[in-house]
């Protein structure tokens, strides 16, 4: 039986870590964080689910380059799977009775719908998320890392 890579979920946030002013350390580890997730996502060893949350927030961004860079890497290495999308709706707006920002709750509906590990750089959401204690495991990219023991 062939065993099934590992699900994660990278938030909007996360993805565009790389885009950051990279001056600041945190930035620096987290985005070297990012690029090593991707790259366990290139190597077949990680499943990176994506959403139709992930087209809206994008497509949003007003950097052009920056823009379709991200576009056209989740065309190549995302995933996308098929949930419920009432359930996932309805979760999200139970999200957002929480306090947390409807994009917010979209990206962590997805991840609890898809059984996702949740990886972001948002401070704000993740004091959030252990308040509310989600379905799934939540945390930075370098936790993310520490946690699988990426290489």
């Amino acid at each position: 039986m062939v065993k099934q890579p590992r699900r994660v979920y990278l938030d909007v946030c996360a993805l565009c870590r790389p885009f950051d002013d990279q001056s600041h350390i945190r930035v620096r580890l987290e985005t070297e964080a990012v690029q090593l997730i991707l790259s366990h996502v290139r190597a077949e060893n990680l499943a990176m689910i994506i959403s139709s949350v992930h087209d809206v927030e994008i497509a949003a961004i007003d950097d052009t380059a920056e823009r379709i860079r991200l576009q056209v890497m989740l065309e190549q290495i995302g995933l996308r799977v098929a949930v419920d999308t009432s359930q996932t709706r309805q979760r999200a707006e139970a999200l957002v009775q929480q306090g947390l920002g409807p994009a917010d709750a979209a990206h962590l509906a997805w991840a609890e719908q898809a059984g996702c590990d949740f990886v972001t750089c948002d401070d704000r959401l993740l004091r959030q998320c252990r308040r509310i204690k989600p379905g799934v495991w939540f945390g930075t990219p370098i936790t993310f890392c520490d946690k699988e023991d990426l290489r």
